[in-house]
């Protein structure tokens, strides 16, 4: 299949002003140029060169387009590479696709261009992962991330990390084939201090792992509160449209109402929850229950009080049921008279839990609400600059994995065991860290992770 030529539109689907059809392999000029009406053959057209004219078929014109040449090695597959600019929408090219098709072509898989750039050896598998995180970047911060990523700087690390072992691996191996050149209590320190050194590095990778997966997939943050506190009317005023609806009535809401924000660089997957109270309204019950389902799955409760109300019981409880998460308890209707009482909520929160002052009618608050949510998961800042976060879950996993082994070994270390069962240990770490950069890897894992493209990537 590596060395088909293979085709796929690579723009989204619907109306627009151009339509891209992608072509890679290293026949992929030929199988082009059959089609192709214009002063200028492709087969004589010099690489990154862009020529203007007609697809045909059987002589009659189908579509007027602009065709890309991009020769093999320097291009994405690192094989010849042809892109058709058609008209937008679908019937233009899915008609040329048709052509090609029929011409001998084979429609890409999910994610083949990409699959074929790791396999070519123009990108390795965190890079090629990258790709995907770029397409589905939800802010600015998320996209800068992926696109670090994607130029190699997390699969230097890995590398620099994979080094130091190998080092480690053939010092051991060294002892083990001439045990007479051998100092036991010189060689345990040494593996403990690079075990533990290397396994230090990769704790400090983990440690941002959590910032680096909400900043590409979002903070889940649940809106919570009894009937009209104004929990829709703070969904309404931070995605800044009338989203959800509002009245005096209680029990508005009945189900969990979702959307993406992006807050201060911060995104924010907002879940609009049903007041929660007790009711005999079958309907509202559910709802009920579906807002605390959203309370057990959130990273971040946003929990929406009445300042012209006093404190009840309800409020307390659930409060205290929410302690093992980030809240911000956000009193909302402070351009009301304040019959809510202050201190004593203070009292009752925790590390995680602090006060923001809101008026959603006023506009006031929101500033403080967003600094809230930065002291809360980013230790008051932001940075995406400068920072190799890991996001991917593959990736987070392979790494605790990998810091496993190496306490393995040193605890091996200490115990007395032999080197060559230490040796096998620090192999596997060495072996797992691997995986994350594609340079051990098997079919299926591949195929696993390029079914997450669309097609035409």
């Amino acid at each position: 299949m590596l060395t088909d030529t293979i085709a796929a539109i690579a723009t989204a689907s619907g109306e627009g002003s151009i339509a891209i059809i992608r072509v890679s392999g290293n026949e992929s000029i030929s199988f082009v140029e059959p089609l192709f009406r214009s002063t200028t053959p492709l087969s004589l057209a010099q690489s990154h060169t862009i020529h203007y004219g007609h697809i045909v078929d059987g002589g009659v014109v189908v579509e007027e387009v602009l065709i890309s040449v991009m020769r093999a090695p320097r291009t994405f597959t690192r094989e010849n590479i042809v892109e058709i600019n058609c008209h937008g929408g679908t019937v233009a090219a899915q008609n040329i696709l048709k052509l090609l098709l029929a011409r001998g072509v084979r429609l890409a898989e999910p994610g083949e261009f990409t699959k074929r750039a790791f396999l070519n050896g123009r990108i390795d598998l965190s890079q090629a992962e990258a790709v995907i995180d770029l397409i589905r970047a939800k802010s600015d911060r998320a996209f800068k991330i992926a696109m670090r990523q994607s130029t190699g700087v997390l699969s230097d690390q890995i590398r620099n990390i994979r080094n130091q072992l190998l080092q480690l691996i053939a010092h051991l191996e060294v002892n083990i084939d001439y045990p007479e050149h051998d100092t036991p209590d010189l060689t345990n320190r040494h593996i403990c201090e690079q075990c533990g050194g290397v396994a230090e590095h990769i704790s400090h990778l983990i440690r941002d792992a959590s910032r680096g997966k909400m900043l590409r997939e979002g903070i889940v943050t649940a809106i919570v509160g009894r009937p009209n506190v104004g929990k829709s009317s703070l969904l309404n005023a931070l995605v800044k449209e009338n989203r959800a609806i509002v009245t005096d009535i209680p029990g508005t809401t009945r189900d969990i109402i979702e959307e993406y924000i992006v807050l201060n660089g911060i995104p924010l997957k907002l879940l609009d929850t049903a007041g929660i109270r007790e009711t005999t309204d079958l309907v509202e019950q559910i709802g009920v229950e579906k807002s605390r389902e959203a309370i057990e799955a959130a990273d971040l409760i946003l929990f929406v009080l009445n300042n012209n109300q006093e404190l009840i019981q309800e409020e307390l409880e659930l409060l205290a049921s929410a302690n093992q998460k980030p809240v911000i308890i956000c009193v909302n209707k402070t351009d009301l008279q304040t019959n809510i009482d202050l201190v004593k909520l203070q009292s009752v929160l925790s590390n995680q839990q602090q006060i923001v002052l809101l008026s959603v009618k006023g506009n006031i608050g929101f500033h403080e609400l967003e600094q809230a949510i930065a002291d809360l998961f980013f230790e008051g800042s932001i940075e995406a600059d400068d920072l190799t976060y890991v996001s991917n879950v593959r990736h987070i996993h392979l790494l605790e994995q990998s810091i496993q082994a190496l306490n393995d070994a040193i605890e091996a270390t200490e115990v007395g065991m032999p080197i060559d069962i230490i040796q096998l240990d620090i192999r596997n770490a060495w072996e797992l860290l691997g995986l994350i950069i594609g340079e051990s890897v098997g079919e299926s894992l591949l195929d696993q992770i390029f079914s997450q493209f669309c097609l035409g990537k």
